[in-house]
């Protein structure tokens, strides 16, 4: 994600002079609404990477439980997830990206409330936003599906997908079994998936 106080003043306002004459907003991922069913990586983190979402394990287990039920009411599809303590990945289909950014906004607002009241920390900003990237190929899907369930061990949370309960891994291994899974990372490669966003 970016992190706007990295910058100089200089790439402050080249990068705030490109948005601009790009149509897009200023300091968050624009959300690029299409016609008909889309496949969308969706992803979010908590306001500079604090880990108020894994604060403990009853609260990441909560979000986790209320992510899925927010994506699943506003999808039809979800086909991978992972919650990390400062951040969360999903990977699914929608006929309205608009329904489910408002979905996932709601969900953000609810858990702001909760977590400010819980930590004592009324009006603390929680949440950066949620950043959406359709997914343009099948190579770009698989792509995505590994990047989302090796984010635990990318950030060294676990060594391996099925150690990391708060994701859909375990599932997905089970569903396709381990030796596709391994082809699969073998095809689709990950590669710099998730640099550049904000450019």
């Amino acid at each position: 994600m970016y992190d706007w106080r990295k910058l100089t003043e200089a790439q402050r306002e080249e990068l705030l002079a490109r948005r601009k004459q790009g149509q897009r907003p200023w300091h968050s991922p624009p959300h690029f609404e299409s016609d008909g069913f889309q496949r969308f990586h969706l992803s979010s983190a908590c306001f500079e990477h604090r880990p108020l979402i894994g604060e403990t394990a009853v609260r990441i287990a909560e979000f986790e439980t209320s992510l899925l039920e927010s994506l699943t009411s506003s999808c039809r599809q979800l086909y991978a997830w992972c919650v990390l303590p400062n951040h969360w990945h999903a990977l699914v289909g929608t006929d309205s990206l608009k329904e489910t950014i408002a979905e996932i906004g709601q969900l953000h607002g609810r858990t702001s409330f909760l977590w400010n009241r819980e930590d004592e920390m009324r009006g603390r900003k929680c949440w950066h936003g949620c950043a959406d990237r359709r997914i343009r190929s099948s190579r770009h899907y698989y792509s995505v599906i590994n990047y989302i369930h090796h984010n635990p061990v990318k950030h060294g949370y676990a060594k391996q997908w099925e150690d990391w309960p708060f994701s859909s891994a375990t599932e997905y291994i089970k569903g396709v079994g381990r030796e596709a899974v391994l082809k699969q990372w073998n095809d689709y490669p990950v590669l710099d998936m998730g640099a550049g966003w904000d450019d």
